[in-house]
């Protein structure tokens, strides 16, 4: 079998990460993934559904499908506003047995505060897309490129960036 470069990499550092880790370490960060995991199905389950609404793992998903029939925002927009408050925006769209997925997934690292951050900024979302749906629609406003024409970008590809 022939180990390509950058895969060679990824899995030395894995291993690097599982070497210094130990047994203990493992277990530790990987109760916390599934502890922050819970904590935020547990607060956004407030307003958003969640599509298996029970414990979680290390992730779970938010089901906006009847969200978008009530406001016209869809996950992907939910995911660019998310750009505008300063977040890393989740998976979405996947898994595909969930329309309108977006799969929640804090890393072990992430503080109660950052937690909360995020918490606070989908609140957030949620009410613009109700009381200013435009907004959402056209996020996100604070990036250095706005929204991209889709079907244009996968059709037409820039690999590299030119002023």
């Amino acid at each position: 079998m022939k180990i390509k470069r950058g895969n060679f990499t990824v899995m030395v550092k894995a291993y690097t990460y599982i070497l210094t880790m130990g047994n203990k370490g493992l277990k530790h960060v990987s109760d916390m993934a599934v502890l922050n995991a819970n904590y935020l199905r547990a607060k956004l389950s407030k307003i958003y559904k969640v599509a298996y609404d029970r414990i979680c793992m290390h992730e779970f998903v938010i089901d906006n499908e009847e969200f978008v029939k009530k406001t016209g925002v869809k996950t992907l927009d939910i995911a660019k506003r998310l750009l505008d408050y300063g977040l890393h925006a989740p998976t979405v769209y996947f898994p595909l047995i969930v329309h309108e997925a977006m799969m929640i997934e804090p890393t072990e690292t992430e503080s109660k505060r950052t937690l909360d951050e995020f918490i606070d900024a989908m609140e957030k979302i949620y009410n613009e897309a109700i009381e200013n749906p435009e907004l959402v629609k056209k996020a996100p406003y604070k990036t250095p490129i706005r929204r991209l024409d889709d079907v244009n970008a996968t059709k037409y590809p820039v690999f590299r960036y030119k002023k």
